[in-house]
């Protein structure tokens, strides 16, 4: 039975928790994706394009396309690094940083919702960590 399998399971629960994210998300002009690069922008220091695609494990053509996307919808901006001229870094809005905000309250309460059938969301997160190694 498909169902039995842990690759079925896994798929179709990521499924579900992605469409109620992107649900949620859709009226701020954001999708999962777009609220990754924003949590790996937002989490420290200035990252050039790279830094970011390598933080996410992405393509550098596909962070390329994503921050091209928040660029234009004004969430963050391209800039001269001011410790090296040479290199850029890709840095929050003053309206992508009150947007990652809002979108974080979203995504925690959406993930909240969505592991309220489990006897323990923080066990069940731990033990997806023990799996990734982490």
């Amino acid at each position: 039975m498909a169902s039995d399998r842990l690759g079925y399971l896994l798929k179709h629960v990521l499924a579900q928790l992605t469409e109620a994210q992107t649900s949620a998300l859709a009226p701020h002009g954001l999708n999962g994706r777009d609220l990754a690069v924003l949590a790996a922008i937002v989490s420290g220091e200035p990252l050039s394009q790279l830094e970011v695609a390598a933080r996410l494990r992405v393509d550098r053509t596909s962070i390329g396309d994503l921050l091209d996307g928040l660029e234009e919808r004004g969430f963050v901006e391209r800039r001269r690094s001011p410790e090296d001229r040479r290199r850029n870094v890709v840095v929050l809005t003053s309206l992508g940083e009150s947007t990652f905000e809002t979108a974080e309250r979203i995504r925690l309460e959406v993930e909240r919702e969505f592991l309220a059938p489990l006897s323990s969301a923080d066990r069940f997160r731990d033990d997806l960590r023990l799996l990734l190694g982490e």
